[in-house]
């Protein structure tokens, strides 16, 4: 059942709002309880993983240490990082004046951050290595550009399942100033297309980098 919400949230990411309601219905607040979703974003992530190993031709001991660093940096390290920020600015900035006595938990912007982070990993940690050597690693423009929409709709999608989980929350004002983000993320996208600097080949080297193979 969890597996299926999981990818309830491709085609309808606005499913992810279902959860701070029955949450804070029956439990009187906004964070999940079960650490069961983030031991299955885990579980996808190494099972995501062995496509990348496969890529990347790495040893046995290289693919743990580059299963260690996308669950324990890239998922979660990083994962705290952004929900932290996203805590103190929506605390801070975003809170209806009447609301002042509810506020958001860290423990759900950490929530946020997960469902926010499956769609990403879908499209960057299986249909991208999938489509690696028939499309992506390339050195003219069209794989560029190919390559990096990859990446612009997993970051975008990103975003926008961020806004959707903040937007549930009824003290919460102007959470559509997370969509603004995208528009960044779009002219980068145009500009990493005219200057052919192609964010897959960037991303494979660094991991090579980073497990020192």
């Amino acid at each position: 059942m969890l597996s299926g919400r999981c990818f309830s949230y491709l085609p309808g990411p606005q499913e992810c709002t279902r959860i701070p309601c029955i949450e804070s219905t029956q439990k009187n607040h906004w964070a999940r309880d079960d650490p069961a979703f983030l031991v299955l974003l885990a579980l996808f992530l190494g099972l995501s993983s062995v496509l990348f190993a496969i890529i990347l031709k790495l040893s046995v001991g290289g693919f743990f240490k580059f299963l260690l660093w996308v669950v324990f940096i890239d998922c979660i390290g990083v994962g705290i990082l952004i929900a932290g920020i996203c805590w103190y600015v929506t605390n801070k900035y975003f809170r209806h004046q009447p609301a002042l006595d509810h506020n958001v938990e860290f423990g759900y912007s950490f929530d946020v951050h997960c469902n926010a982070f499956f769609p990403l990993l879908v499209i960057l940690h299986v249909i991208q290595p999938i489509l690696w050597h028939v499309i992506v690693n390339g050195e003219s423009r069209v794989a560029t550009a190919f390559g990096n929409a990859l990446w612009f709709v997993a970051i975008a999608a990103y975003i926008y399942v961020t806004f959707l989980g903040y937007a549930a929350l009824p003290f919460l004002r102007g959470t559509e100033r997370f969509l603004y983000l995208i528009v960044v993320i779009l002219i980068t996208f145009l500009l990493s297309i005219v200057f052919n600097a192609n964010w897959g080949k960037h991303l494979i080297n660094f991991y090579k980098y980073r497990i020192g193979e």
